[in-house]
């Protein structure tokens, strides 16, 4: 239970309770008042949480990598978003992946592998339940209970994640005790590596070089293996990609079905976001990325995310989306649609070059392969297509040499990512075990080829130009192939005319 100095400090410290603002009422009687009459809490949890088991196998696996290191993995403070408002917490997701919390995680909590004889303690340390006896309850508009809801208690958390809790005041003995042997995930919490860069300074630990200040490299080396520890998911995050992708096509027939409204908003694009944004919330936690809703020559624009345009009947639009789970998995789907239902001859060659580059990168995912291959399978088909439409200055086999790449200009992203907790997952590994490394089973990745031409791209016939289609898949690695997870989507030319005609095919059918 947190105790009367420390809940006074937090209350005192909170710099968002300005003078400008109504205050308390900070009177005896009134503190009397409020501190009494409340039932007992009910019990908290019975039994820890379905991912807790998995977790545990992580901590010890990259216990196991760091024999007699500290290991320091925080969750993160809120961040602001303007001047007393913060953007939706989440938990950094080295943190989330070894301790199993998600959306429920209490923000600012710290895991610390411990070194033992025989591997590492692991000790969770979070801003416990503020007691009634406190003014925090009430007084602290940053962390108060009738400000931001109750906080778990200490055994809850213990029984929920299967690993000691201890308050967040503990933490202090062990940032006191910052040596050599201390590693921290540097990018999680700023506040909390300032103070173990700041001890290993004072200690003479891990100094740099000529002065420099701190030695990141023990660190740096941390966050690699937390993020390489991602590459092969187990069959509790296989299970939650699945349930990601499901979430995600509600959210796209939801799209699909709003078509008839979406088209009469003069911002249209936000009609999208916002009908898809609202599945994401009814199934999960929130998207796992910003939607990007693109109508017309928008799609050629990669990370179009200010969705602010209309959306027309005669263009296309190209709406890349995936619903984050409460576990912090997401999908990562993008479909290309006809607004007005039927795709144009030429808008539906376009599309169906993207499949066919879609579909001849699919076909070659097993394990074994190399990650690049993915990539260059889809490029061949691209430079095949542009150079038969006539939009290269030379053959496809002579823009797909190292020193050319003229079919780029029409697709200058990359094929393929990992995909997980993060939606550009493991992306701190090691380019051997990522881009070069060879596909195993359990891995989870996007195959998404596009074709953009510009609208003011002189290289292509006018009726290409504004013409921007991309088609995603999340791809799970077998042992004897690879699963598309999301192929029951529509993806086909015919297949995705089909769905815009029946609005309601049945796998969308899903009361809310």
């Amino acid at each position: 239970m947190v105790g009367m100095a420390e809940t006074d400090k937090a209350t005192t410290e909170a710099p968002r309770a300005t003078e400008n603002r109504s205050t308390t009422p900070g009177s005896e009687k009134f503190r009397d008042f409020i501190s009494s009459g409340w039932a007992e809490r009910p019990a908290g949890v019975g039994e820890a949480r379905e991912q807790a088991v998995y977790a545990a196998a992580r901590r010890a696996r990259i216990s196991s990598l760091f024999p007699g290191q500290r290991l320091i993995i925080p969750a993160g403070p809120a961040k602001q978003r303007s001047n007393d408002t913060d953007y939706p917490y989440r938990a950094h997701s080295a943190f989330a992946h070894l301790t199993g919390w998600g959306s429920d995680t209490v923000p600012g909590s710290v895991l610390v592998l411990e070194p033992t004889a025989d591997g590492h303690e692991a000790v969770l340390f979070f801003r416990e339940a503020a007691g009634r006896d406190s003014d925090e309850f009430y007084a602290n508009p940053e962390i108060g209970e009738f400000w931001t809801g109750p906080r778990p208690s200490r055994d809850d958390v213990a029984v929920d994640l299967a690993l000691e809790a201890r308050g967040l005041g503990e933490l202090d003995a062990v940032l006191d005790a910052v040596d050599d042997a201390t590693l921290v995930v540097r990018e999680a919490d700023a506040r909390l590596t300032d103070r173990v860069d700041s001890a290993r300074l004072v200690g003479g630990f891990r100094t740099a070089a000529a002065g420099a200040g701190v030695d990141t490299a023990g660190d740096d080396e941390l966050a690699r293996d937390v993020s390489e520890l991602r590459l092969v998911k187990d069959e509790y995050e296989v299970d939650e990609m699945r349930r990601a992708v499901a979430a995600t096509a509600q959210g796209f027939n939801d799209v699909v079905r709003d078509l008839p409204q979406i088209i009469e908003h003069a911002r249209g694009e936000r009609l999208v976001e916002g009908t898809f944004n609202r599945r994401a919330r009814a199934e999960g936690n929130t998207v796992g990325y910003d939607t990007i809703a693109a109508s017309g020559p928008h799609a050629c624009i990669l990370h179009w995310t200010r969705n602010d345009g209309p959306v027309l009947p005669g263009d296309l639009i190209l709406i890349d989306a995936g619903v984050e789970l409460d576990s912090y998995y997401t999908a990562d789907i993008t479909r290309t649609l006809p607004v007005a239902g039927t795709f144009s001859p030429v808008q539906r060659m376009v599309y169906e070059a993207v499949r066919e580059a879609a579909d001849a990168a699919f076909a070659i995912v097993k394990p074994g392969i190399r990650f690049r291959e993915v990539h260059a399978t889809a490029m061949a088909v691209i430079a095949a297509k542009t150079a038969e439409w006539g939009f290269l200055p030379v053959s496809a086999e002579e823009s797909l040499k190292p020193d050319a790449g003229y079919h780029r200009r029409y697709m200058v992203h990359g094929t393929s990512h990992h995909l997980g907790i993060d939606v550009h997952d493991c992306a701190q590994a090691r380019r051997d075990l990522y881009l070069d490394g060879e596909l195993q089973a359990g891995m989870v990745f996007t195959i998404e080829p596009g074709l953009y031409f510009q609208p003011d791209d002189l290289t292509v016939p006018e009726e290409f130009r504004g013409i921007g289609v991309r088609i995603e898949d999340d791809i799970l690695v077998t042992e004897d192939g690879a699963e598309n997870l999301s192929a029951f989507i529509p993806r086909t030319a015919d297949e995705v005319e089909e769905w815009i005609a029946g609005r309601a095919p049945e796998w969308g059918d899903e009361e809310e």
